[in-house]
């Protein structure tokens, strides 16, 4: 039996292992890997990491905008700036930690188009 399934690929620095999507080989991502180079690759995951960090921060300050009165910032003219600011950085220490996904499936995807562009 086969454990450890995964919706999503599995990002890698390098092309050496073949990453998985949705449990099986995705040998689509490592002939594409093989073919961009590792500073490509290192900005493609950078930008797949501010996407999901972007995409969280709109999640998480539609979850807190009806939030008024006591909690860390209380009911103050100054609540909307620091909550804005705490949801940010709440979004990219998700992000950074694996996020909830998304920054894989972007990854995948920029990796497969500038393969594409390179031949």
């Amino acid at each position: 039996m086969q454990t450890g399934f995964s919706n999503s690929a599995t990002v890698a620095p390098s092309a050496m292992s073949v990453q998985s999507l949705n449990g099986r080989p995705d040998f689509e991502l490592a002939a594409a890997l093989k073919k961009v180079s590792p500073q490509q690759q290192a900005k493609a995951q950078k930008t797949a990491t501010d996407f999901e960090a972007m995409f969280l921060n709109a999640m998480f300050s539609q979850m807190t905008s009806g939030l008024k009165g006591e909690g860390p910032f209380g009911d103050t003219p100054g609540t909307g700036v620091w909550r804005s600011m705490l949801t940010e950085q709440y979004s990219r220490s998700f992000a950074s930690a694996g996020g909830v996904g998304i920054s894989s499936d972007v990854y995948r995807t920029l990796i497969l188009q500038q393969a594409k562009s390179t031949g």
